[in-house]
């Protein structure tokens, strides 16, 4: 959707009052590349109620194409709104995915930040959980239990949203927000880039000086051509209906 982050925290805090949960895609140009080329993933994009733009590319793509996309939209800054937006509903927030200790740090840094924050519950699934029936049932048998208004994942996609859609059915009410490396950046395990950089779409590079080997690849082998060919096809989509 063509929203601003203020404009989808108030969806979020009216969808609570209302008692209505929901979940939030951050399309990056790598979920984007990843949804063209797989239909089970496209569905997974488009069961959710909000898909916002976490990209200058994809910004860039839906400007050309003729879509008013208002600005960029990151998991990684959802974490903190959505943290402190939960805090002044009285709803608690859980936080799963990161190296073990990361969660616990990032829920502290979120609660400083908003002292009437309720945290939940804060959870670093083991390696391969989600390849293992017994333990990926355990994982969503916590985070129920907690009974969170806001749960943040932060697995990568499509493990995280594959997780969140398995535990919706059990917290109707709550809002799941796929952030990737979100809880990591709130823990302070990361940096983000500065805000020029951001603006200018050069975040990418940040992200890969912090980690070359393991974004390399992706980055620039997947991503940077996607990127590429997105924006070309728009461009093109644009003139040719104008």
């Amino acid at each position: 959707m063509a929203l601003t982050e203020a404009a989808v925290a108030e969806h979020v805090a009216r969808a609570w009052a209302a008692g209505r949960g929901g979940a939030i895609i951050t399309a990056n140009v790598d979920i984007v590349r990843a949804a063209t080329r797989d239909p089970s993933l496209a569905e997974l994009v488009a069961g959710s109620e909000l898909v916002v733009a976490d990209g200058m590319p994809v910004v860039w793509a839906g400007r050309l194409a003729g879509t008013a996309v208002p600005e960029r939209v990151t998991g990684s800054s959802l974490v903190h709104t959505l943290s402190a937006r939960a805090a002044r509903a009285g709803r608690s927030v859980y936080l799963l995915g990161g190296d073990p200790g990361v969660p616990e740090a990032a829920a502290e840094a979120l609660a400083a930040r908003s002292p009437a924050l309720r945290v939940a519950g804060a959870l670093s699934p083991p390696y391969g959980f989600d390849a293992d029936p017994v333990a990926y049932r355990e994982v969503i048998g916590q985070v129920v239990a907690a009974r969170p208004g806001l749960v943040l994942v932060g697995l990568g996609f499509p493990k995280q949203e594959r997780l969140i859609r398995d535990l919706r059915p059990d917290l109707p009410a709550a809002w799941f927000l796929g952030c990737g490396a979100g809880i990591p950046m709130a823990a302070g395990q990361f940096s983000r880039a500065p805000r020029a950089l951001q603006r200018a779409g050069g975040e990418w590079l940040h992200r890969l000086a912090l980690e070359p080997r393991r974004l390399a690849r992706r980055y620039l082998r997947d991503d940077a051509p996607f990127a590429l060919a997105l924006l070309a096809g728009a461009l093109l989509s644009r003139f040719r209906h104008s």
